[in-house]
C-alpha cells in the first residue's frame, strides 16, 4: 500500500491538471469576457501543450497506463479539431480498460470529430452498456440525428434522440449542456414531426434551462439554434440578437454572422418591396388591381366557409389596410401578388399582396419548394393573422405589419383552393457538433 501512495498521488495530480484544462476551456468567457474570445483557440492550444508537457513528465510515475492514456487522450481532445494522437491514446485506454466509461465517451467524441459517426455511436452505446451516464446519453442523442436513412427512419431517430436527451437531463437536472442538447433534439423533432407548437414550446423551455448554466450560456450553438427558432417564429429582434451573440462567442464560425446579415437584407427587401408595391410599373399594377373581383375569393366569396373541424365560419371581405395586428376572425383579405421576396432560406415563402387600398407582405410556411404563387396571381386568405414587426438592431430599424400563413392550404389562388401537393414540412438547420 505504501509503495502505491506516490503513484496514486501523481495520478490524482495528473487528473486535476486535465480537469483544470477543461475548466479553462469551458469557463473561458466567464473568466476573460466576450471581447477576448477571438484569442480562445490560441490560448487553449497553448494551455493544452503546457498540460501535455507536465503530463508526459509524470508518465513513468503513473503505473496505471489505462488512466495515463485516457488523460493524454482527453488533453489532446480538448480542442475542437480531430487529433490522430488523441485517437491513438484513447484507443489504447479502452484496450487496457474496456470498462472505462470515460475512455469510451472520449473515444466516441474523437471518432465524431473525425467524421466517423457510426464509430462514435458504437462508442457511446458501448459506454452505456457499462454504466448509464449523462455524457453517453446526450452524445448518443446528437449522433442519432446525424444518421441517415429513409424519411421514416430519420424521424424515428429524432424521436429516439429526444428520449436519450431526456434521460441525460433526468440524471442531472443542473447540467446546462444536457438541457441544450435536449432543446436541439426538440427543435429537430418540431421540424420533422409536423410543427407541433407544444414541441417548440418544450424546445424553448429547454434552452431557457440551459442558459442558467454558465458553460451552456457560453456555447454559441445555444444562441445560434435559438436564433433559428426565433426566426421561424418571426421574432426577428430576438433572432438578430442571438445570431450576433453566437458570432461573438465564436468569431471563427461564419454562419451566425451570415445569417444575421441575410436576415437584415431580407427585412430590408420586405420593407422596400412593400412600400414600392413590388416595383411594378404603375400601368401594370393598375391593370392587376382593376381585374380584382369577387370571383377571386373563390369559396370564401359565399360569405362563409367550413373549417377543417367542420365548423361554419362567417366571413366578410376587408382591405389589408383594415387589418388588425391579431387573428382577424371572420374576415378575409384578397389581392394581387406583385412580387416575391428573395431570401437565403426557402422558409418562409414571402410575397407582397396588394389590393386597391394598400400593400402588405405575406409569409407562407410549409409550402413545397417551387410551389409558390407568381406575380399577377390573385390570393385570398381567410382569418388572416396580422402581426407588427418592430426591430431596432445596430444601425437598422424596421416597423411594418405583415400576414403570417402557417399552411398554404387555407389560401385561395386565382379563385381555387390550394391543393394538398403544395404542402411540405419546412426544414431548419440545427447545428450539432461534439462538445
Amino acid at each position: 500500500m505504501a509503495d502505491d501512495a506516490p503513484n496514486n498521488a501523481t495520478l490524482e495530480t495528473a487528473k486535476k491538471l486535465v480537469d483544470e484544462l477543461y475548466g479553462y476551456r469551458d469557463h473561458y468567457v466567464e473568466r476573460f469576457g466576450v471581447e477576448k474570445v477571438s484569442q480562445k483557440v490560441d490560448d487553449l492550444d497553448g494551455k493544452m501543450r503546457e498540460t501535455l508537457v507536465k503530463l508526459d513528465e509524470m508518465k513513468d510515475s503513473i503505473t496505471n497506463k489505462a488512466e495515463y492514456f485516457l488523460l493524454r487522450g482527453r488533453t489532446l481532445n480538448v480542442v475542437g479539431k480531430f487529433s490522430n494522437e488523441a485517437l491513438e491514446a484513447l484507443s489504447k485506454a479502452v484496450k487496457l480498460d474496456p470498462k472505462s466509461v470515460e475512455a469510451w465517451n472520449n473515444l466516441g467524441e474523437c471518432y465524431w470529430k473525425k467524421g466517423d459517426i457510426a464509430g462514435a455511436k458504437n462508442c457511446f452505446t458501448g459506454a452505456l452498456g457499462h454504466e448509464k451516464n449523462k455524457v453517453s446519453l446526450r452524445s448518443l442523442s446528437m449522433v442519432m440525428r446525424q444518421l441517415g436513412g429513409s424519411p421514416e427512419e430519420c424521424q424515428q431517430l429524432v424521436k429516439d434522440s429526444v428520449e436519450r436527451a431526456k434521460e441525460a437531463v433526468q440524471l442531472d437536472i443542473t447540467d446546462g449542456s444536457s438541457w441544450l442538447i435536449l432543446g436541439n433534439a426538440y427543435l429537430s423533432l418540431f421540424f420533422s414531426g409536423g410543427q407541433d407548437p407544444r414541441v417548440l414550446k418544450q424546445c424553448m423551455s429547454a434552452y431557457s434551462q440551459a442558459e442558467r448554466d454558465a458553460v451552456a450560456r457560453s456555447n454559441p450553438d445555444l444562441h445560434y439554434n435559438r436564433a433559428m427558432s426565433y426566426k421561424y417564429q418571426e421574432e426577428y429582434q430576438k433572432a438578430l440578437e442571438e445570431f450576433d451573440l453566437a458570432a461573438q462567442l465564436d468569431p471563427s464560425w461564419s454562419d451566425p454572422g451570415m445569417e444575421e446579415k441575410a436576415l437584415l437584407t431580407y427585412l430590408d427587401s420586405v420593407v422596400t418591396l412593400t412600400q414600392k408595391q413590388g416595383k411594378l410599373k404603375p400601368k401594370q399594377l393598375q391593370s392587376y388591381l382593376n381585374s380584382l373581383s369577387e370571383k377571386d375569393l373563390g369559396p370564401y366569396g359565399m360569405g362563409s366557409y367550413t373549417s377543417p373541424t367542420g365548423k361554419t365560419i362567417e366571413l366578410s371581405h376587408i382591405s389589408t389596410s383594415d387589418m388588425a395586428p391579431e387573428v382577424n376572425a371572420n374576415k378575409v383579405i384578397c389581392g394581387k401578388v406583385v412580387c416575391s421576396v428573395e431570401s437565403n432560406s426557402t422558409v418562409p415563402f414571402t410575397f407582397c399582396l396588394c389590393d386597391k387600398k394598400s400593400c402588405i407582405p405575406v409569409t407562407v410556411y410549409n409550402m413545397v419548394q417551387g410551389g409558390g404563387v407568381k406575380i399577377g396571381d390573385s390570393v385570398a386568405i381567410p382569418e388572416p393573422y396580422g402581426q407588427v414587426v418592430k426591430i431596432k438592431h445596430k444601425d437598422k430599424t424596421f416597423d411594418f405589419l405583415s400576414v403570417r400563413v402557417d399552411s398554404p392550404l387555407v389560401m385561395v389562388v386565382n379563385g381555387s383552393k390550394v391543393k394538398a401537393n403544395k404542402l411540405s414540412s419546412c426544414v431548419l438547420s440545427v447545428r450539432t457538433v461534439p462538445e
